[in-house]
């Protein structure tokens, strides 16, 4: 409790500001998250469109680093079609954009089923234009879905866990085994008209040395520059800058945010190893995979873009089945990552869940999603979304 006194270590690699006890109080007495950033968990009030009303839940579907990559176009009547918002891709971390489309099949299948809940039922018609392509800053401005609405949805009963959905980044409880019949639970949720193939393990056999895999490639994330910088340039730290990003990874810690305040937080370079900063952040992703209880993976057959989406859907019913449960479920997405420096850690992780090697490209069996269970020490606060007029097209 040192740092939450007079002096204030700063995260930024150790250095000590005198602060006031005034100073301090105020940032403390603001320290909750900004209400306005969370509104869109409280649902879509009275918004008469139905379709708008869809979108409204379907933006609170998960994504890496919570990008929130969609932008979506109304103008054609009885119809949403659902582009990717390339200005939110991430080059360095997830180069082939798998990740973004797997985000991607999430929000379809929260947008299926928020219209199903008003009696509306979509046709879901992917890639109109055919599939994206290459690297993500190259792609064309080229449809992901387009779908088509009509009467005769039919309400789905994981729709109640939409709004009380929640990512749990925090320690998980090493005295509460998950067990056997809640892991069949979820991965029998998960079949996507059979594209997607779903497993899980309970048995601390296994889960140690997949603790140890996913600890050891978030520290190969932290320490490899690009990954490293495009991280820290998502840091919202403080309401102000959660406010006017509401995406990212939000910060409210008292002793960064007096260091933003004060000039003493560098962000044009990542942290170096030695820094109280890595160190702490290191931790924080070592302490994630260490009280891992258990793990859940999703895997297809070949990486196309298609399969991507059926992950993304697939994935999505389990988070909405892991709520329904009581279960944390939080995905630990860097062994999968295909940037150079995690590649023996990618093929470790093909080996140890599938008995294969990893082939890349669109061909051979593929892990699109590997994540972590367990039941969290302390409520789960709900992440920050974007306003819903972001997200729509002009």
């Amino acid at each position: 409790m040192d740092e939450r006194r007079n002096f204030i270590r700063l995260l930024g690699g150790g250095v000590v500001v005198a602060a006031g006890a005034a100073a301090l109080a105020t940032w403390w007495l603001n320290s909750d998250m900004p209400a306005a950033a969370l509104e869109i968990w409280n649902g879509p009030g009275d918004e008469p469109d139905a379709r708008k009303r869809a979108v409204a839940y379907a933006v609170t579907a998960p994504t890496a680093y919570n990008r929130q990559p969609w932008l979506v176009d109304l103008r054609e009547p009885d119809a949403i079609v659902l582009y990717c918002d390339r200005e939110r891709v991430q080059p360095e971390t997830d180069p082939y954009g798998r990740q973004i489309i797997i985000g991607h099949g999430a929000f379809i299948e929260l947008l299926v089923m928020a219209l199903a809940q008003q009696g509306l039922q979509a046709s879901v018609q992917l890639w109109p234009q055919g599939e994206l392509s290459g690297e993500p800053r190259l792609w064309p401005h080229v449809p992901v879905a387009r779908l088509r609405l009509a009467g005769g949805g039919v309400p789905d009963p994981l729709f109640a866990q939409v709004l009380r959905r929640r990512t749990p980044k925090q320690r998980f409880d090493l005295t509460r085994p998950v067990s056997a019949d809640i892991l069949q639970g979820l991965t029998s949720i998960a079949s996507a008209g059979g594209m997607v193939n779903s497993a899980g393990t309970v048995d601390m056999a296994r889960v140690q040395p997949l603790r140890k895999l996913c600890a050891a490639a978030a520290r190969v994330e932290l320490t490899t520059p690009g990954t490293a910088m495009e991280n820290l340039q998502l840091l919202r730290v403080g309401p102000q800058e959660i406010l006017a990003h509401r995406d990212g990874f939000s910060i409210n810690d008292p002793a960064l945010r007096i260091a933003v305040a004060l000039g003493q937080f560098d962000r044009r370079a990542p942290a170096s190893e030695d820094s109280l900063s890595f160190r702490r952040t290191l931790q924080l992703f070592e302490d994630q995979a260490n009280t891992a209880m258990g793990f859940v993976w999703l895997s297809t057959r070949g990486n196309s873009r298609t399969e991507q989406i059926a992950a993304g859907r697939a994935y999505m019913r389990q988070q909405l089945r892991a709520t329904d449960l009581g279960l944390g479920m939080h995905p630990m997405s860097q062994p999968l990552e295909e940037f150079a420096e995690m590649a023996p850690h990618r093929a470790a992780a093909h080996d140890m869940l599938l008995g294969s090697a990893f082939q890349g490209g669109a061909q051979g069996p593929t892990v699109q999603m590997i994540c972590r269970l367990g039941y969290p020490m302390a409520p789960v606060p709900a992440a920050p979304r974007r306003a819903l007029p972001g997200f729509m097209m002009a």
